[in-house]
């Protein structure tokens, strides 16, 4: 049997298949390193520096699905309660790993707002329902315990379609404030029951007036905070007396913000949109100090001052749609949720320094 002499040229095509081989296995290794490099990328200003893990949450989409994920709030127990307005489970319960805990809840279709506010030691949660035209008061297991309907007996209202509450905030007496950011614009005062005690703002134009009253918090980083009320389609935050008096406006000129978070001294929100609400896709999320100072903007512009006011901001990178919430949690890592972005599960901001 006769053997095959090796071809004259077979060192020449050994070593190109070995230097070809080589070439496009390095290429793997400095694409993979490229897109390891991207996903570690760090993103925000002045020592408030974040990575963005987009994979965070572990549901699985047939089972959980989610629509828009308004709101998130973290309970005393460390887990991560989201809001949405899927009725197939409008409360997905998580671990800070994006790990599913537990889901209540198919009868909210405008689930909007979630607060959460402990009572005596006990944790409840607070849901608006910009469908329903109400506003709930709920055990963490999704038991509800007090609806609040439309106040048509105080002359502001002339039909339950005109409330749409947005937001509510709540005191450390259980009264309870709610924002009508989607309605008529008022913030309104009631009592732990549910009694209409007050109310203020309502659309309009001077500096007292609201439009698109979005968002609420009681500032308690210093003795006289008061409330801080949205007002999402003028670029502002306006801090309120309890009883309703304008004392200041935090301008935040391009973003249209979404409620006032605070976490220690800083106030955290989302911005749904910049630089007005016109441009669709141009979210990012804004950080503002003890001062009420943005010193760090997460996929936007390097928040710049000059001689002491703010310059206008936007969207730098493609990290959001369309922000809508941001949690705090005990670790100060962010988790946002988006609206009307895909049906996408919140993003997890790891903290970096």
């Amino acid at each position: 049997m006769n053997k095959r002499k090796p071809s004259a040229n077979q060192p020449a095509t050994r070593r190109r298949f070995i230097r070809e081989t080589t070439i496009t296995l390095g290429g793997i290794f400095i694409m993979h390193d490229l897109l390891a490099r991207d996903k570690g990328k760090v993103y925000g200003y002045n020592n408030m520096l974040y990575t963005v893990d987009t994979a965070w949450s572990k549901c699985n989409p047939q089972q959980y699905p989610v629509n828009d994920c308004h709101e998130m709030v973290q309970d005393k127990q460390g887990r991560i309660l989201l809001l949405t307005n899927e009725t197939k489970n409008n409360v997905l319960i998580y671990n800070t790993s994006g790990q599913l805990l537990d889901a209540w809840g198919h009868n909210f279709p405008g689930a909007h707002g979630l607060t959460l506010h402990d009572e005596n030691g006990t944790e409840y949660l607070y849901i608006t329902d910009t469908v329903k035209h109400q506003v709930y008061k709920t055990t963490l297991t999704g038991e509800i315990l007090l609806t609040i309907d439309a106040p048509l007996d105080a002359g502001i209202y002339t039909k339950p379609e005109t409330f749409v509450p947005t937001e509510t905030t709540i005191a450390d007496n259980g009264d309870i404030f709610i924002a009508d950011g989607y309605g008529a614009q008022y913030v309104l005062h009631y009592d732990s029951k549910g009694k209409l005690l007050n109310y203020f703002g309502g659309k309009g134009e001077g500096d007292e007036h609201l439009d698109n009253a979005h968002g609420i918090l009681i500032d308690k980083r210093t003795h006289n905070g008061g409330l801080l009320v949205t007002d999402r389609t003028r670029n502002c935050f306006k801090r309120f007396t309890m009883d309703g008096k304008l004392q200041e406006i935090i301008h935040l000129p391009g973003a249209c913000v979404c409620r006032p978070v605070i976490h220690g001294q800083h106030l955290y929100a989302a911005v749904l949109r910049s630089p007005d609400m016109n441009k669709e896709g141009s979210g990012f999320v804004t950080i503002l100090d003890k001062h009420n100072k943005v010193v760090s903007n997460i996929g936007g512009s390097e928040p710049t001052y000059v001689n002491g006011q703010l310059q206008p901001m936007s969207q730098t990178d493609k990290l959001f749609v369309h922000p809508h919430d941001v949690c705090v949690d005990k670790d100060e890592n962010l988790y946002v949720a988006q609206w009307a972005s895909g049906k996408v599960y919140p993003y997890k901001l790891k903290r970096t320094v």
